[in-house]
């Protein structure tokens, strides 16, 4: 349900975070401040943690939420008992693991995208192009050379892959998890740099 609908989770997931986060920095850099209405002053910390709080809100009750709505609705609606919800209450829990993985990387390069821009154009289509263009490139060498490493440039393959080792199925990808886990990890650890990089360049008061 996470990650394996295609196309509803590699693409109207990425569609739906570009447009969240298209201009949820980016507007604020165009007036060079931000200006937030709180009864004390808000300082940088503050102002990228709200931030990353409304993204990863939205996108969880989009991605987990879903979730949650199709599990419990296969217990409700299918008459399935105590044994059914034993057997696949592991794999609900992983599944919601590689969500919010999904979550966090997506929330991280969204709103570095956003940071570093000052239009809500180009972070949307810039986030769209990595998510979609990466996945694109890798499963264009795939087919051709029959290498699944450059699926590792591919935030949704790269979540995917240790998604599937996590639930236990198959993975359909040749190199080891591991990298894709180191993968996922510099990825978050890049964006939030950048974020916090572009930030910190921004005058945040109080109005």
């Amino acid at each position: 349900h996470v990650l394996g609908f295609f196309p509803r989770n590699a693409i109207c997931f990425p569609l739906i975070a570009a447009l969240i986060v298209g201009g949820m920095i980016s507007d604020d850099r165009t007036n060079g401040t931000s200006a937030i209405y709180f009864s004390r002053p808000i300082n940088r910390i503050d102002y990228t943690a709200m931030k990353y709080a409304t993204v990863a809100t939205i996108l969880s009750l989009l991605i987990l939420g879903t979730l949650f709505i199709y599990y419990l609705a296969n217990i409700l609606f299918l008459g399935e008992g105590w044994a059914y919800l034993l057997d696949t209450l592991p794999l609900f829990l992983a599944a919601t693991f590689a969500g919010v993985l999904l979550v966090i990387t997506y929330s991280s390069i969204g709103l570095a995208l956003s940071s570093v821009s000052r239009g809500r154009f180009f972070p949307a289509i810039s986030l769209l192009g990595l998510f979609l263009g990466t996945k694109l490139l890798a499963f264009l060498i795939y087919q051709l050379f029959d290498q699944s490493i450059l699926y590792l440039l591919s935030p949704y393959d790269s979540i995917a892959h240790v998604g599937q080792v996590i639930i236990g199925t198959t993975p359909t990808y040749d190199h080891p998890w591991t990298w894709s886990l180191v993968s996922i990890i510099i990825m978050n650890v890049i964006s939030l740099y950048v974020l916090a990089n572009r930030v910190s360049t921004m005058e945040v008061t109080r109005e």
